[in-house]
């Protein structure tokens, strides 16, 4: 098999952006310590491209044109699209690989109708974990998109095929892959609850998550979601499809909703690949 590594990170831009002005630097440190493990474990994995299943912000998916899935097919990209002094990530190019997304791709549409991208735009979704987890920006990344942002929103059942087809597209080419799923869990950004964490919520959906219990996962209403999770919580998506690509069981390093300034209940999961 070809897929090498399986796991799901939060994306807060506060992670990169407002690090520097958390109070409670023990859980900071103790997150990034977690993330750095995971960049460990993918360069131990001897994977050859990082697939980044993450949710876009309106950066280059609008609701003039909002594909269920897009999976990007260019040899090299460019991130952030926001301003970097606010993110306190550099503006960089990182690098892909479109022969291999390309071969991706067409696996990937013999099951699920996927859209795809020459050009791409990274915004933190995608830029913050590679930030922790290739800083160097040497693996060639492929990133891939579920749509979590704009309603009719890509159904549950749907964003776990994805997963599905991902995996058989990884297993049917030689190159070595490792595969996050990056989001939430809950939110509120950009709205007066920004901050809010709904810790009893998380707990539920990673206790599922990493059980691997695909009826509970696809369970939920995007009238629950919103309600318990925010609109945030909408990016549950690409931990479904993360959970689906792996078929192993989950392992929890790491949770904490004692980071308000990152906005978000700060997660890193791996599975085990099966």
């Amino acid at each position: 098999m070809s897929l090498v590594y399986a796991g799901v990170c939060s994306h807060g831009p506060g992670m990169t952006g407002r690090a520097h002005l958390v109070e409670n630097t023990a859980r900071r440190d103790e997150l990034f310590a977690h993330m750095d493990t995971m960049r460990r474990e993918i360069a131990a994995s001897g994977a050859e491209a990082l697939l980044v299943v993450a949710a876009e912000h309106f950066a280059n998916f609008f609701m003039n044109n909002m594909p269920a899935f897009c999976i990007g097919m260019a040899d090299s990209y460019e991130g952030p699209i926001e301003d970097p002094n606010w993110l306190r990530i550099a503006r960089t190019r990182v690098p892909g690989n479109a022969d291999l997304s390309r071969r991706l791709v067409r696996e990937v549409m013999q099951s699920v109708d996927t859209a795809y991208a020459e050009e791409w735009k990274f915004d933190h979704g995608i830029m913050v974990p590679l930030h922790f987890l290739t800083p160097d920006y040497q693996m060639p990344v492929i990133p891939a998109n579920i749509n979590c942002q704009g309603p009719p929103l890509t159904p549950l059942s749907r964003a776990w095929a994805f997963g599905e087809a991902l995996r058989r597209a990884c297993d049917a080419v030689p190159e070595k892959i490792a595969l996050i799923g990056t989001g939430g869990i809950s939110h509120w950004p950009a709205t007066p609850d920004s901050g809010k964490i709904n810790e009893a919520w998380d707990r539920e959906f990673l206790r599922r998550l990493l059980s691997q219990d695909r009826a509970a996962l696809t369970a939920y209403s995007d009238e629950e979601t919103y309600r318990d999770g925010g609109q945030g919580g909408f990016e549950i998506r690409t931990y479904i499809a993360a959970a689906a690509a792996a078929r192993g069981p989950g392992e929890l390093q790491y949770y904490t909703a004692e980071l308000p300034l990152f906005a978000v209940g700060c997660t890193v999961a791996r599975f085990a690949i099966a």
